[in-house]
């Protein structure tokens, strides 16, 4: 998950915790608040109840007129039971239908005076009345339909605001971070593009004193010091091209001429080729040194070209076999392979050449019968061309190592080389896009398939 998406999904999970608290502190404040007022017109019920038995000089034929006139005026869905001292109903609200009441509830009120409860349903409000030195019990039962209706939309208004403002939020929050993280991206980009052969360019810096300025100012110098480097590194390759490879070649020189001269003892023309020998592996592993360093991807990529594999394999075959005469190749196109298949990759054919020059190096150095194999398999997908050779394999403790510098098997510890090649050979693969995979897939056979994506 990028940067960008990190800060603006904390921050609405922020403030959806923060907002959706508040919400809740509201619905519960407002829903205590129609409790209390619920609470006060029943009160206010109760007294103007309390205020027309006093005044009433025949309450039981003015009730049922007086009630009538003023239902709902406070309350809604009310209904009033009134008891004298005995306890008994003189007068209900409730018609067509039998009353009934708890008489728990009349007994209590003996001792509290006034009772109200919530938690019944309907809620109930009940006191006991002193009026012109009679006692009354008053009941008063309601539903709080108005206030409910209220609490219930207004749930409905929280949570209709609580998603849409998390909504809202998560949409300005990505984009808002993405506008102040602009420059570190564009800061990135630019980071992304500078390469080995790039150094000297430098990132733009912004006059904002920030900290994305201050990593662009770090960044430049770092590259100026690897600038640094690299230049030494390419000095000396080019140094080292010049003075190195000049002597050798003239000692390879000087010693074909040498061979050449027939008074020399057995001895000593024996002495002489085995120097020769080793004045080529060093010329081979000076070329092969230098070509390590030479190339990356980004300053070959751009000279790519469509290549013929096929064309390439007898090249490098050709240029191996002047070294190894004995030296024979089997070449086939697998089965799998349609009849219209072009056998091309985009590439560098020279280097290429490499890689298949060191894979026919090995199959005449290793092999047992002096014979490589070649089946090329082209698919939608990918060019395969296999090298198989017979000899000693590659044990399997060795294999993970088979490509790095310098690597030698068991396999070659009689016979003069650098350890290069296969490096070399990984190396220029990886700059097309290629791999390389050695298996054994019976005793006594090496492969290396070389993979292409098309």
């Amino acid at each position: 998950m990028s940067l960008k998406r990190k800060i603006a999904l904390n921050l609405s999970i922020a403030f959806s915790l923060l907002f959706g608290i508040v919400l809740a502190v509201i619905y519960m404040s407002f829903n205590d608040f129609r409790r209390e007022e619920f609470k006060e017109r029943f009160r206010q019920r109760l007294d103007f109840t309390s205020h027309f038995i006093a005044k009433s000089k025949d309450f039981e034929e003015e009730a049922p007129v007086f009630f009538n006139e003023n239902s709902d005026n406070i309350l809604l869905n009310e209904t009033i039971l009134i008891f004298n001292s005995q306890k008994e109903l003189i007068y209900s609200t409730i018609k067509d239908r039998n009353v009934t009441w708890d008489n728990a509830l009349l007994k209590e009120l003996d001792e509290k005076k006034t009772i109200y409860s919530e938690k019944t349903v309907p809620e109930i409000y009940a006191a006991l009345k002193t009026i012109n030195g009679e006692n009354y019990y008053i009941l008063t039962s309601a539903f709080d339909t108005n206030g409910n209706s209220k609490l219930a939309y207004l749930k409905y208004l929280l949570i209709t605001a609580y998603v849409m403002s998390t909504l809202i939020i998560g949409f300005f929050s990505y984009y808002f971070m993405g506008q102040f993280l602009k420059p570190l991206e564009d800061l990135n980009q630019e980071i992304s593009e500078v390469t080995a052969h790039k150094l000297t360019t430098q990132i733009p810096v912004r006059d904002s004193n920030d900290e994305i300025d201050v990593l662009a100012k770090s960044f430049n110098t770092m590259i100026a010091r690897l600038d640094d480097v690299f230049q030494s590194q390419r000095d000396f390759t080019a140094s080292a091209s010049h003075e190195i490879r000049t002597p050798i070649t003239r000692m390879a020189f000087q010693l074909e001429n040498l061979i050449k001269l027939e008074q020399h003892t057995p001895e000593t023309l024996t002495s002489l080729k085995q120097i020769q020998r080793d004045v080529y592996q060093l010329s081979d592993l000076t070329n092969s040194l230098l070509l390590l360093t030479k190339f990356d991807k980004e300053n070959i990529q751009s000279i790519y070209e469509e290549v013929r594999i096929d064309e390439v394999i007898f090249e490098s075959f050709e240029a191996v076999e002047k070294s190894y005469p004995k030296l024979k190749m089997d070449f086939l196109i697998s089965e799998d392979t349609s009849e219209d298949a072009l056998l091309t990759i985009k590439g560098i054919q020279s280097l290429l050449d490499i890689v298949f020059i060191n894979l026919f190096k090995n199959a005449a150095v290793y092999s047992d019968d002096v014979e490589v194999d070649v089946l090329i398999t082209e698919t939608k997908d990918h060019l395969i061309v296999d090298v198989i050779s017979r000899g000693d394999t590659i044990p399997q403790q060795e294999q993970a190592k088979l490509f790095e510098a310098f690597m030698r098997g068991n396999n070659s510890q009689n016979i003069s080389g650098s350890g290069l090649g296969l490096r070399i050979v990984k190396r220029i693969l990886e700059y097309h896009g290629a791999k390389i995979i050695y298996t054994s897939p019976a005793d006594l056979l090496n492969k290396f398939s070389v993979i292409f994506n098309k």
